[in-house]
């Protein structure tokens, strides 16, 4: 797989209904509809950078 540029992964998110979030508790970041209560969903903003400041990349799969 190939690491894929954050706009794309906006549009793919966008057209699948899914928002950035950031899992509670710990660092980790993903995808999420927003029902979930253990992922906070957040600003793609702050999505850019929590995967920046841990050297993280989007893959499409």
């Amino acid at each position: 797989m190939e690491p894929i540029s954050l706009d794309k992964a906006k549009t793919i998110a966008k057209n699948k209904g899914l928002k950035p979030g950031k899992v509670k508790g710990i660092q980790g970041v993903q995808f999420t509809k927003g029902k979930n209560d253990r992922i906070e969903v957040i600003s793609w903003d702050d999505f850019e950078k929590a995967l920046k400041k841990r050297g993280l990349a989007v893959y499409e799969s």
